[in-house]
């Protein structure tokens, strides 16, 4: 099964939300649609970046780091060359 990691930006404020999950389409329907109560107040948003892993795993993984950093330089820098190079 194919798994992304994605980055959306809420349309409301200019702020970035990283995710990942085996389903891209639904899981930006349910951002949308207010589903996520933290980012509830961020809606609407626009899927900005996707990149697709092999496992669910190393998906997660790559998540969790690009949030641990949260910059918003690197976030953009991946929207801009469309790929995570390293993590």
């Amino acid at each position: 099964m194919i798994n992304f990691v994605y980055i959306l930006k809420s349309l409301k404020n200019g702020s970035y939300y990283i995710g990942s999950t085996s389903d891209l389409k639904r899981r930006l329907v349910e951002h949308n649609a207010g589903k996520t109560k933290s980012l509830k107040h961020l809606t609407p948003f626009e899927l900005k970046f996707s990149q697709e892993f092999k496992s669910k795993a190393e998906a997660y993984r790559v998540e969790k780091k690009l949030k641990k950093w949260k910059n918003k330089q690197i976030i953009e820098r991946i929207i801009e060359d469309g790929v995570i190079k390293s993590v």
